[in-house]
């Protein structure tokens, strides 16, 4: 099930603005609008734009000198310009400069709308092909078509083949491993083995002895001598997972491993030199620790020579759609069931809500809703109370992530929620809509314009 399109306007004409934000709404796009230049690029650079239409003659710029930026700043994005037909001649000029089409004034709806069709149709396909392409590259368990995943995959194509260590930072849930792994199949170490330490679970007076290994008589109970997991890792990659909770004792020789590259077993004087690359991850900030003296300054920045942040999933809502499908397809094939689809209901319910989980709980939904299931789609009833919760209640997460967040979009992203419940609640009657969240009329469509909101229902 598809998330739809979402279409920028980029013309400082109010007329021209609310009839395409009118025509185009009435078709199930999401629309957002700017009257300049700089406004265009501020919504390019806060949200993820499927298609932008743009004027040619703005107010701060002009439209041609606009269009290079915009295509650096969101690669294979169509733009399709709008142009009076004396400009002609520009418009042309804008597809040899990589335009996707062109619409003279004054334009025809159907024309437009067509148009605005091929060119979302297209950058569905580009996403799918880059989707698949990330699937091949090796990356295909971390999934994701948003901007912010795909930078993440670009980090991890251009970090993998390095030996430096890297550390994936990330609340709970985001797949900080599964970019662990990725990292490792991605470099000259595929072929080596990679080891998972979670190092929360292991007992603090065990986990010496389980990376470095021991002797012999080293402890009560060391019967016989072990090999540790920087050994078993050797040639390989070791993934350490919540860095953050090893003791200070232990982080020392950690350093001392990753600067001599040897190892020394518990209890033993022989070194043993280890050919391991290190990939780190925490959901806490190990900057903190620092300052607090929980955390070793120097063992930080050995950890910390790549940074790679996964983003929670509230920041990325255009992907719970495709991830939501994907584990559809996954549980429904493992328990057997010809669960097929998600009802619009209940696709709405899980882009609506914040998943404090993360990935880890939209998984663990879905293979509830499809064992719990009885017929071939998902509905809202077979969803965790959670995510079926009153739609009056706030469900944004006011919990903030080791790397920050977007201020703007998160505060932007609330305001679309609350303005979608108080819609459906007033069957899209905009002033009932107004009355209960009690703003005057004009306010709230300014808003359902600014923040380019379309009732749902019609699409």
């Amino acid at each position: 099930m598809q998330t739809a399109s979402s279409i920028l306007v980029i013309d400082d004409e109010p007329v021209l603005q609310d009839v395409l934000s009118t025509l185009l709404g009435n078709e199930g796009f999401e629309v957002h609008s700017a009257m300049t230049a700089a406004q265009g690029l501020t919504v390019l650079a806060e949200e993820d734009i499927d298609v932008v239409l743009l004027d040619l003659m703005l107010p701060d710029r002009n439209g041609l000198d606009l269009l290079p930026e915009i295509t650096n700043l969101v690669p294979d994005l169509p733009v399709i310009v709008i142009t009076a037909h004396s400009s002609v001649e520009s418009a042309i000029q804008a597809m040899r400069e990589g335009a996707f089409h062109y619409v003279p004034k004054p334009f025809k709806n159907e024309v437009v709308l067509h148009l605005v069709r091929r060119a979302a149709e297209r950058r569905q396909l580009e996403r799918e092909n880059r989707l698949l392409r990330n699937r091949l590259d090796g990356i295909g368990e971390i999934i994701g078509t948003s901007r912010r995943m795909e930078e993440v995959f670009e980090l991890i194509r251009r970090a993998a083949p390095a030996r430096s260590n890297i550390l994936v930072t990330g609340e709970s849930g985001t797949g900080k491993e599964l970019a662990a792994r990725a990292i490792h199949r991605l470099s000259p170490r595929q072929e080596g083995p990679f080891i998972p330490v979670h190092t929360s679970a292991i007992p603090v007076d065990l986990l010496e002895s389980t990376l470095f290994g021991h002797v012999k008589g080293a402890f009560t109970g060391a019967i016989a001598s072990r090999k540790g997991l920087f050994e078993a890792a050797h040639e390989g990659t070791l993934f350490l997972d919540e860095v953050g909770t090893i003791t200070l004792e232990t982080q020392t020789k950690l350093l001392r491993v990753i600067q001599e590259r040897e190892i020394r077993r518990v209890g033993g004087v022989e070194s043993f030199p280890v050919d391991v690359r290190i990939v780190t991850a925490t959901n806490s900030d190990l900057l903190e620790g620092v300052r607090q003296g929980r955390f070793r300054e120097d063992l930080y920045y050995r950890l910390n020579v790549i940074s790679i942040e996964m983003p929670p999933l509230r920041e990325r809502p255009e992907d719970i759609p495709i991830l939501a499908t994907h584990f559809l397809q996954v549980y429904a094939e493992e328990n057997q069931r010809q669960v097929l689809d998600f009802t619009t209901e209940a696709m709405d319910l899980l882009t609506d809500y914040a998943w404090p989980g993360n990935v880890r709980e939209l998984e663990n939904a879905i293979e509830r809703a499809v064992v719990l299931s009885q017929g071939n789609r998902i509905d809202s009833e077979t969803l965790p109370k959670t995510v079926r919760s009153d739609p009056d209640l706030p469900r944004i997460s006011a919990s903030l992530p080791p790397g920050g967040l977007d201020f703007r979009a998160a505060v932007a992203g609330f305001q679309i929620q609350l303005i979608r419940r108080a819609l459906e609640r007033s069957d899209g009657v905009q002033r009932k809509a107004a009355r209960l969240l009690k703003l005057s009329p004009t306010t709230f469509n300014e808003m359902v314009h600014r923040l380019g909101i379309s009732d749902r229902r019609k699409s």
